[in-house]
């Protein structure tokens, strides 16, 4: 039995939903759901229009209230969308209630997260990463999983599941098998920490950021590596580690997994081993998108997410890419960028404690400052393993 979400062959096409709450204002839902719509296009899936509905607090059984489903309903039939994707996480029976109303497959963003998790797994610890994860979610949805594969081969989406069997036959299959992959992922990390411990001479440098932000042509520039990059979220979702020399002193560089908001605690807990690169880091080199315009609060989820991981106190370059862009649209508003640069350099340098530069990994623009930056942090470290080592004919 396998339980995952893949790709259409075709391009499906979804509407898009969000709730506007006091915890959640209307700029915040809109900019949530202009993020789902690029995680919708990751999976070649087209979204026809967007829905947002103003609520004090979010509806028990619906999420959303009878009138905004009407309308929703009304669009979807008249479009004859493919299905409904929230921004929110849904309750199991949320989701039976959406579809049974809405008549349509419901997903949520945690779902979609998983796909795009699932399309880009290619290593085997990848995989069976996604599939823990996937195996998780699918836990409490198990009563509407064994009502849908009653009747429709291969499940909604594309997910595959327990088919007509006894539901609490299904229930004690998955468990079986979150059990059996959490084995096997035990032991592939035991195999991941021994071969971090043959690497303990050297300083390990994590690249960290947003997904999307330039992680991997960064790790292109400063590796001089086949860095796989891609404009897409979540290009790459494995560790990928390369040894780097500056001013001679050699130092490992990993490119990590891109965090991003919402981000499915099962995924966290199923990504462990990779995250740990992050954790046993010495340096991290914090990846910021400058030109974003929700630029800040990636920091603050990065740096959250960070936190949740115990990784917060690692020393760190906060490094703000696409300053091409940046120069660009300040230009076009007559701001002076220099000035804008320094503020924001200044402010969160001082926030974090960190450095701070701003750069075009694109342009290659201050990528020699950054390494010189980098160096400094790289040499301190490396001193700690080699202390005689600016006594030996190297400098």
């Amino acid at each position: 039995m396998t339980a995952y979400i893949e790709t259409a062959t075709k391009q499906e096409t979804a509407v898009l939903v969000s709730l506007a709450t006091p915890k959640q204002p209307l700029q915040k839902a809109k900019e949530y759901l202009a993020e789902l719509s690029l995680l919708c296009y990751t999976l070649n899936i087209k979204p026809v229009s967007t829905f947002i509905q103003n609520l004090d607090r979010p509806q028990t059984g619906t999420l959303i209230g009878k009138g905004k489903l009407e309308e929703i309903k009304t669009f979807i039939q008249t479009e004859e969308v493919d299905k409904v994707i929230f921004d929110e996480e849904l309750t199991p029976s949320q989701t039976r209630n959406l579809e049974r109303i809405l008549e349509r497959p419901i997903l949520d963003r945690n779902s979609i997260i998983l796909a795009i998790f699932a399309m880009r797994a290619k290593t085997r610890q990848a995989k069976i990463q996604v599939e823990l994860a996937q195996y998780q979610y699918l836990l409490p949805r198990l009563t509407k999983m064994w009502s849908h594969l009653s009747r429709q081969k291969g499940g909604f989406s594309g997910m595959r599941g327990p088919g007509e069997k006894e539901l609490e036959t299904d229930r004690r299959i998955v468990q079986d098998k979150i059990s059996l992959l959490r084995k096997k992922l035990e032991s592939i990390n035991k195999q991941s920490i021994t071969q971090r411990k043959t690497r303990q001479d050297l300083v390990r440098v994590a690249l960290v950021g947003y997904t999307n932000v330039g992680k991997s042509t960064l790790m292109h520039l400063l590796s001089k590596s086949d860095a796989y990059v891609e404009d897409k979220l979540f290009a790459t979702i494995t560790s990928t580690v390369r040894r780097v020399v500056i001013n001679h002193i050699p130092f490992l560089l990993t490119d990590t997994v891109g965090f991003i908001r919402k981000l499915p605690h099962t995924l966290i807990e199923s990504f462990k081993s990779t995250l740990d690169e992050i954790r046993e880091a010495d340096i991290l080199l914090h990846v910021v998108d400058a030109s974003h315009p929700a630029c800040e609060e990636h920091i603050q989820v990065v740096q959250q997410t960070l936190h949740e991981i115990g990784a917060e106190h690692i020393p760190a370059i906060l490094v703000f890419n696409k300053m091409d862009q940046l120069e660009e649209e300040n230009s076009a508003n007559g701001q002076q960028h220099t000035i804008t640069m320094e503020a924001i350099s200044n402010k969160y340098a001082e926030q974090y404690g960190h450095q701070a530069i701003f750069i075009s990994a694109k342009q290659q623009k201050n990528i020699d400052i950054l390494k010189d930056m980098l160096y400094q942090q790289v040499l301190n470290k490396h001193l700690l393993i080699y202390p005689n080592y600016l006594k030996s004919d190297h400098q």
